[in-house]
């Protein structure tokens, strides 16, 4: 059973750089052919995908948040890693981590959420 788990802080200032860790158990990240992804949730908004880091390393982020958003891995801890930086109030939401089989948007397991409030 894979299970996926969000960490990092609950509250950030403006300006400052969002970092959020994905521990992954039950499967490894390197493992052919699985996608993992960051998702969020602002308040009373829908899901927006923000990027994606493949079994392989490459990684791919959403255009609006390109500028912003770094996503790497550590393999031996199993973990990937969301950096959001210069943040905004508009930033506040909850944080996923989630795995795909496959480059689609068919998310089979995902971490429980992380709310990150940008607030000074």
């Amino acid at each position: 059973q894979v299970q996926l788990q969000e960490s990092g802080p609950g509250l950030v200032k403006p300006s400052q750089t969002l970092s959020l860790t994905c521990t992954v158990s039950g499967g490894s990240i390197t493992m052919n052919y699985y996608y993992w992804t960051w998702i969020r949730q602002p308040p009373g908004k829908g899901l927006e995908w923000m990027g994606v880091i493949a079994y392989g390393g490459s990684t791919d982020y959403s255009p609006s948040l390109k500028s912003r958003t770094s996503i790497s891995r550590d393999t031996s801890k199993n973990q990937f890693t969301l950096q959001l930086s210069s943040v905004t109030p508009e930033d506040t939401a909850v944080y996923y981590c989630a795995r795909t089989q496959g480059w689609t948007n068919e998310y089979d397991y995902w971490g429980q959420g992380t709310q990150v409030t940008v607030s000074s």
